[in-house]
């Protein structure tokens, strides 16, 4: 007999037994995990995580049988109906609990999926995993059709609101779409190509945007109650962007003109591409100012300690243009290196990086009480979640 004591431990990450079956984690005994397990069975029979518990009782039994361990005990914890960090906290609060109502010095995990088993790391943190045990519950072959296991899996992702969305709010949005297309087809039918158009543009730029967002997770209720200034400041950089972009290229002709004296409108395309640039510097540099500008304002505000980061690259934004402006015209062999005006932009740029990084070095030494005051503020937060759990 090995003289440790195991703990047989049942996940459920998502809290279905306190969903479905009012069921309080931690739950700790083999008769309080049977009566929970019942409890689940009862409220929704095709629920895995009934099973599970089962199995940790089962495997817990086998254990004192054997007699192999100095003593076994049985557990289940609960996560959060909201995967992700604010469930492995919960779990992790009520692994702690357990651990304290029982020392166990290893764990053997009993889970019914990959998703369970996300929250190995949180459990090894705090006490060793002995070996792993992973559910799956069968079918009986009456009921194992083709069919019905489409249905009830189906079933099961479209309850999932973030993917219903996928995979019955954007086609019926299409479907909607169209159908308002083909009857105002019908009413007005010389506007049939300026409204296919329409609509399919705006389909594609709506399930990019979606795609987008969720692919970088981007929380647009957090950006709009929390980063305001930066968004209006976002928005307007790029309005400035684009509206220079506009502008260099109704203007191409006379800007070539103004640089090289000749209209170079047909000339080579390379050529037209460098002077593009060219004329795009400007407004290009501006447009990121502003965005910089709104991060500075947004980042002092919240107090932010790496406030001097942002300021130091927007001190550092005519450079920006030096660069773009003195490489296109160098390539177009307007500059030469020798050139005075070459050695003025550069000595300008020189001067503002070298003045950027001062400024740096001076701000990161004022915003340095800020910092102290977060790491304050993190080392507060912390003893009250200890405490609480």
């Amino acid at each position: 007999m090995v003289d440790i004591r195991v703990l047989v431990l049942a996940i459920d990450r998502d809290d279905d037994f306190g969903k479905k079956a009012g069921v309080k984690g931690p739950v700790i005994g083999r008769d309080a995990c049977i009566d929970a397990a019942m409890k689940l069975s009862l409220a929704d029979p095709e629920d895995s995580d009934a099973n599970v518990v089962y199995a940790a009782v089962k495997l817990r039994d086998e254990l004192v049988e054997k007699g192999e361990f100095d003593e076994v005990e049985v557990a289940l914890i609960t996560g959060h109906p909201k995967v992700g960090l604010k469930s492995d906290m919960e779990l992790a609060r009520q692994l702690d609990e357990v651990l304290k109502v029982f020392s166990a010095d290893g764990v053997i995990p009993v889970t019914d999926g990959a998703e369970d088993e996300q929250i190995f790391p949180i459990i090894t943190s705090k006490v060793p995993i002995l070996t792993s045990h992973r559910v799956v519950v069968k079918q009986s072959e009456s009921i194992e059709t083709t069919y019905y296991i489409l249905y009830r899996y189906l079933k099961e992702i479209l309850s999932n609101p973030e993917v219903s969305k996928v995979l019955l709010g954007i086609p019926g949005m299409v479907f909607l779409l169209y159908g308002l297309a083909r009857l105002v087809g019908v009413w007005y039918p010389e506007s049939v190509k300026v409204i296919s158009s329409t609509v399919t543009g705006a389909i594609i730029l709506f399930i990019g945007g979606y795609f987008f967002i969720k692919g970088f997770r981007i929380d647009l209720r957090e950006i709009v109650s929390k980063q305001l200034v930066f968004l209006m400041s976002l928005v307007v950089g790029i309005l400035v962007i684009i509206g220079g972009a506009i502008n260099a290229y109704l203007s191409f002709p006379q800007y070539s003109s103004r640089i090289l004296g000749v209209n170079t409108l047909g000339g080579p395309p390379l050529l037209q591409t460098l002077i593009y640039i060219n004329a795009l510097a400007f407004p290009l540099t501006l447009g990121l100012a502003i965005i910089l500008f709104g991060r500075v304002v947004q980042a002092y505000l919240r107090k932010d300690p790496h406030v001097w980061y942002n300021i130091v690259a927007l001190a550092m934004a005519p450079t920006l243009w030096v660069a773009i402006d003195l490489t296109t015209k160098y390539a177009m062999t307007i500059l030469v290196v020798s050139s005075p005006d070459v050695f003025g932009e550069l000595l300008v740029a020189i001067f503002d990086v070298i003045g950027a990084l001062l400024l740096g070095v001076y701000l990161r030494s004022r915003f340095k009480k800020w910092l102290e005051e977060s790491e304050v503020e993190a080392e507060e937060s912390n003893r009250g979640v200890q405490t609480k759990a």
